[in-house]
């Protein structure tokens, strides 16, 4: 959903289609974004608005009492099933409505986090529930929870006065039912056998104390370059543009650059619906925006929810304030609409909110000064090409001339700051005139929303002049100067996404049954701005691999870079993911250049086959080869198969394998294992051994025989899967990587102790150099090899 919803998108496309032609040529040939924003403005009648608000009407984002009763029992239902995950999120649904019983949602939430473990967070419910008016009659309950939480984090003290605190209610609540009386005064009993045995024992210290030991790097600052690390340097040429180099010889796994986005916006992702969930008139669906946090993007546990709307939940009360006071007041009233039009929408206009007013005017009117300036030059008869050609050969230059760099401030450093953002390329004159229509409708859209709205958070400066603004621009239908410049700066973002948003993603463990072994995704939770990242040229095979923890992004080293060479990272088209043809297409479409990296160079002049689906021959396995219709590589063998019938082979296979993983997780092992070797038998007959879904079946083939307990067969098939992801990814990719780290756990169960450590030892090299010594799954190998480690001698040189 980066861009519009497509009925919308659909929508312009007509619109553009029905301007006059002249009309159509004068936004063709609009020089300035200023003109282009100013021209769709006017074009922007009742009926488009009243189009928009049809659409913005199916992505409701009020609060509602029905909708929070409604999750809250969907929440119980799950609850009673000891469903605990899904029961959390149907709560945290609940309590992003306002409803009479929000005490009682909080309780219901405190209860799933218990049983989850979640104590500090179970902890924090409860006082919610108790400052939203938990009746009184219900309080032993909740204090009993608390009490256990409290032992349990070893807080022995305040137990024991909760614990008096509710035998006093107890004593004094004379309507308590004396079967209830007995039950809560037995709990209070075990409790405080509980809190004894705890007093007696030594409490050892939460490992979570060091961690900010471990969270410490060395970082050694860049003198001229904001979050990148001293063995980077920024350069310039004609060719390359800004790139960034490497100074020194550097090693896998060294930190390059570490980033915080200068703005992110969560991307509501795919929709999951919860198990057993049917069609209801609340929506029970599951996306990116219940699972985390609106503002830091952190995992979600027990959301805080926004004030205003049902629709935006955040990790904390600090959280919460921050978004109110940058952005989400702007945007709270507009969440129907902005969900409708789109995260690169949303990102723009979050952009000039964070950025302030000020800001984004003074930089606006410096641009067009600028413009200015330029034209007079060129009067001159200075072209802007020689402009460009003077500063060719600059990093070769001496450290005086470092500032000349495009877009460095004034003391010659390159901050991540908005004036980096600002001056990020547009490639305006390489977008086709209906997307450019489409995205000034769009912001035309949100600009007459916010000329509706009160804007203070938009005028910095005094309340005078912030009086003046709201006035002008809440009692004249015009286009009020204020708002031209946000329009227009709202565009040029817009515009600049198209090449310069990063994704930002995380890996998501499924849900997986009863499986030991982690199931897990890539998912893409937000679309962030990274000024200092952005100056990464793109490669088919990069040097670099990027992480990403909440709003922050690291680059490291993913091989050896020596000094002087280009550090460079994938924009998405990868050499191990498909042919140089296809990968120079895609980044022609969506970057506006046409890639000259080595990998496509040294394929394109080679006789390399495309990476991509290869079939093989059903009577004697050797590859096929051709068009529409292939034929066997092998001289002994005459099979010709249209290509079209093995595509449908393939899809039909697709949806076997998908059906089996629907099995897995639903705790039906053996019929998913059953299915699969099925599949596996099928995939034999008309792919290669080396075809990635094969490598998919043998990966889910593990995973149900480890759920069944079988190890030996579990390791035998993930060995297999990872021979066929080396073959693709290389072995040492993050995605190899990740499929060691499913060996590991397999042969720690199987207690195959040998063999594991080997295989830690390597998933934790591969991992480190990718994801870090703080990634989750390396600290887990770390917990494994030291559990491991512990067992008798003879154990661990036990031949398996």
């Amino acid at each position: 959903m980066d861009l519009p919803v497509e009925k919308w998108a659909a929508y312009a496309r007509r619109r553009w289609a029905s301007l006059e032609p002249r009309l159509q040529q004068t936004l063709s040939l609009a020089v300035s974004l200023r003109d282009t924003f100013l021209l769709c403005w006017p074009l922007f009648q009742p009926a488009d608005e009243a189009f928009l608000h049809s659409l913005a009407a199916r992505n409701w984002v009020g609060k509602d009492p029905r909708a929070a009763l409604f999750y809250k029992e969907e929440g119980n239902k799950r609850f009673q099933k000891k469903g605990y995950t899904a029961a959390l999120i149907l709560y945290s649904k609940a309590v992003s409505h306002n409803s009479p019983e929000m005490s009682l949602c909080y309780a219901n939430r405190s209860a799933a986090l218990f049983h989850l473990g979640h104590f500090e967070d179970c902890l924090e419910d409860i006082d919610r529930a108790q400052a939203q008016g938990y009746p009184n009659r219900l309080q032993p309950k909740i204090l009993l929870r608390k009490t256990e939480c409290l032992l349990l984090l070893g807080r022995l003290q305040e137990a024991a006065e909760v614990i008096s605190k509710v035998e006093s209610k107890i004593a004094m609540d004379q309507s308590l039912p004396s079967t209830t009386r007995q039950i809560l005064l037995r709990k209070i009993s075990q409790l405080k056998v509980k809190a004894h045995e705890k007093e007696n024992s030594s409490v050892s210290v939460p490992e979570a104390l060091s961690k900010t030991q471990k969270d410490l790097e060395f970082w050694e600052e860049n003198g001229k370059m904001s979050s990148a690390f001293s063995s980077v340097s920024l350069n310039f040429n004609s060719c390359r543009g800004r790139h960034l180099v490497a100074t020194k010889d550097i090693l896998p796994g060294e930190s390059l650059v570490k980033e915080e986005a200068f703005v992110s916006v969560l991307s509501p992702g795919k929709n999951l619906l919860l198990q057993d969930s049917a069609e209801t008139t609340w929506d029970t669906r599951v996306t990116n925006g219940d699972l985390h946090c609106h503002h830091c993007l952190k995992r979600l546990l027990a959301s805080v929810p926004c004030r205003g709307c049902s629709y935006a939940k955040y990790c904390s009360k600090k959280c919460v304030q921050l978004a109110w006071e940058h952005y989400h007041s702007t945007e709270c009233p507009l969440g129907a609409l902005l969900l409708t039009l789109g995260v690169f929408s949303h990102v723009a206009l979050r952009t000039v909110l964070v950025a302030g007013f000020a800001e984004v005017s003074s930089l606006v009117k410096q641009f067009h000064g600028d413009d200015k300036e330029l034209h007079k030059a060129e009067a001159r008869g200075k072209s802007q090409d020689e402009t460009r050609d003077s500063t060719a050969g600059m990093e070769g230059l001496s450290e005086k001339a470092e500032p000349l760099i495009p877009d460095c401030e004034d003391d010659g450093q390159y901050r991540g700051s908005y004036q980096a953002v600002f001056n990020l390329l547009t490639h305006a004159e390489k977008h086709s005139p209906e997307h450019k229509f489409l995205c000034s409708l769009s912001i035309v859209a949100i600009c007459k929303k916010l000329q509706e709205a009160d804007l203070t958070i938009l005028s910095q400066g005094s309340c005078e002049s912030q009086s003046k603004l709201k006035a002008h621009m809440t009692m004249s239908a015009e286009l009020s100067p204020e708002l031209k410049i946000l329009g227009e700066a709202m565009l040029r973002h817009m515009l600049q996404l198209h090449c310069n948003a990063q994704a930002v993603t995380s890996i998501r463990e499924s849900e997986s049954g009863a499986s030991v072994v982690a199931d897990s995704e890539q998912v893409r939770l937000a679309t962030a701005l990274f000024p200092v990242t952005s100056l990464l040229n793109h490669s088919c095979d990069p040097n670099t691999s990027v992480t990403f923890s909440g709003t922050a992004v690291t680059v490291r080293a993913s091989q050896p870079i020596p000094r002087g060479q280009e550090i460079v990272h994938c924009y998405g088209p990868h050499r191990c993911r498909m042919g140089a043809a296809e990968r120079r297409q895609r980044l022609l479409c969506q970057y506006f250049f046409e890639c000259r990296c080595q990998a496509c160079l040294d394929e394109l002049g080679s006789d390399v086959t495309a990476t991509g689906d290869i079939f093989c021959c059903s009577s004697c396995h050797a590859s096929m080869q051709g068009e529409d219709v292939l034929r066997c590589s092998s001289g002994a063998c005459t099979l010709l198969v249209g290509r079209d019938h093995l595509l449908h082979q393939l899809w039909d296979l697709q949806l076997q394998v998908r059906t089996a993983l629907g099995l897995l997780k639903d705790n039906q092992p053996n019929q998913a294992v059953e299915l699969l070797m099925r599949c596996r038998v099928d995939a034999e007959n008309f792919l290669s051994a080396e075809h990635m879904l094969v490598g998919e079946i043998e990966d889910h083939l593990a995973q149900g025989y480890a759920t069944l307990g079988k190890w030996q067969e579990a390791a035998r098939h993930l060995r297999r899967s990872i021979q066929i992801v080396e073959a693709r990814h290389g072995p040492s990719s993050v995605e190899t990587g990740h499929e060691l780290f499913k060996l590991a756990q397999i042969l720690f169960n199987g207690f195959a102790v040998s063999e594991a450590l080997c295989t830690i030892q390597r998933a934790e090299t591969v991992l480190s150099v990718h994801c870090g010594p703080l990634n989750a799954q390396v600290q887990e190998l770390q917990e494994m090899r030291a559990c491991l480690l512990e067992l008798p001698r003879s154990l661990l040189h036990r031949v398996e």
